[in-house]
């Protein structure tokens, strides 16, 4: 139970640093939410993605009709279920000109009070109250999420910053066409070039120097390794965790098989098999790797192929050689069609194609990216393009590099050429 005097002064605290201490929020891209529909709004993704920053913005846009609270806040240590309630008519008596208004209810971190899935279902199907809740990455997917709101959420996925919302933060209209073609196009490349080094978490975006990105993503990297892993999974076998960990961040944009893992390692520290596929779960429901599978009609066949392995952030891949720049423009452009939520595969025949992307009317694009094209790789890279092409009966394919541009037609696939630092402006 938590004082009402307490709760009154953090309803107030809130809103006045909102309003008056949050300042140049960056709109996000593709967070999208319906309006007019009674479902409790979930934002989920990884630590740091900027969830809370997204309730700011909500907040300052409607700062007339909202209430914020922040369950990591220590004064709502011993808020419990029945407290909300409490919290509700507190905010009316603030308030009073709003009790027959439309109120939007705004919960950061709320997976800290149990039981606040049924508090939250009735006030936004019982009482019009409009309720965008945060939470921890493990916690708040979709799956994850208690029965009493199946069905009745929509969730949306917050991930770092995409190449067009870190440009935001340098003040650089992602819209504006001039860039492609003034002076402005040598800035964009060095942007683009510092976003493949240090990835889009926004504290590291905006940190003023490579020192302080490097400590922050060392602290991100830290938090979420025990807090989204060792403790929310009371995991035992940290030798276990950690060689898996250090594969799978040094492995992004390639195959990777937990059988082969399981050979390397199994004499060198004691595990099992079980053990190994149950932790590499838990990498993934912390949604600090992805995986994509290989294009192939049967379900039981892609998950005998190995996946490739993708991260949430290219500023946590372990890069080592400077041949990674290639697969730091692969993983981004995972990133960037996971954001426009298309089903992602890749190819794998006689020859190989990164990736094979459905879109919505069900057609597929293929896909290949590489830093640069020359006369040694160009004819693995057509060959794998357009075989990938044929095989999924298209007549066009993409090739993504770090600055080369142009168009070609070969065996009637009709080929397109763009540079990253223009493919990612979208």
């Amino acid at each position: 139970m938590v004082n009402k005097t307490v709760l009154k002064e953090i309803i107030l605290s809130n809103e006045n640093f909102i309003v008056n201490k949050i300042q140049n929020l960056i709109n996000r891209n593709d967070i999208n939410f319906p309006s007019g529909i009674k479902k409790v709004i979930v934002f989920y993704g990884v630590r740091r993605s900027g969830k809370t920053f997204i309730l700011y913005d909500i907040f300052k846009k409607n700062n007339d009709v909202s209430l914020y609270i922040d369950f990591e806040d220590e004064r709502l240590v011993n808020f419990e279920i029945e407290d909300f309630e409490i919290l509700k008519q507190i905010f009316f008596e603030l308030k009073p000109h709003l009790v027959e208004k439309d109120c939007i209810f705004l919960f950061d971190e709320i997976q800290n009070v149990a039981g606040w899935e049924k508090f939250c279902r009735r006030i936004v199907e019982k009482e019009g109250i409009m309720v965008f809740v945060t939470g921890s990455s493990s916690k708040m997917m979709p799956f994850e999420i208690h029965t009493e709101l199946r069905g009745r959420v929509w969730s949306s996925e917050v991930m770092p910053f995409s190449f067009t919302e870190y440009l935001k933060t340098k003040h650089i209209d992602p819209v504006d066409n001039t860039n492609y073609y003034t002076k402005k196009k040598a800035i964009l490349k060095n942007f683009f070039k510092e976003y493949c080094t240090w990835g889009g978490f926004p504290e590291v975006v905006i940190a003023h120097n490579d020192f302080e990105r490097s400590k922050i993503l060392k602290e991100y990297l830290n938090a979420m390794f025990f807090r989204d892993l060792t403790e929310r999974y009371n995991i035992k076998n940290l030798t276990l965790l950690e060689a898996l960990s250090d594969k799978l961040f040094s492995s992004f944009s390639t195959k990777m098989s937990l059988s082969s893992f399981y050979k390397q390692y199994k004499d060198k520290f004691p595990f099992s098999k079980d053990m190994l596929f149950k932790y590499y779960k838990y990498f993934l429901n912390s949604m600090l790797v992805f995986e994509v599978r290989k294009l192939v009609e049967s379900s039981y066949k892609r998950l005998r192929n190995p996946a490739k392995i993708y991260l949430i952030d290219i500023g946590l891949a372990r890069k080592t050689t400077s041949s990674d720049v290639g697969r730091i423009l692969e993983n981004l452009v995972f990133l960037y069609y996971k954001r426009k939520g298309y089903e992602i595969y890749y190819f794998h025949g006689t020859n190989e194609c990164d990736f094979i992307i459905k879109k919505d009317n069900g057609s597929f694009l293929p896909i290949q990216v590489c830093y640069d094209l020359t006369e040694q790789n160009m004819p693995r890279e057509l060959t794998g393009l357009i075989e990938a092409s044929k095989s999924v009966k298209s007549n066009e394919g993409l090739i993504i590099t770090y600055d080369d541009e142009r168009e070609m037609i070969v065996d009637g696939i009709h080929i397109s050429i763009i540079p990253a630092w223009k493919f990612f402006f979208d």
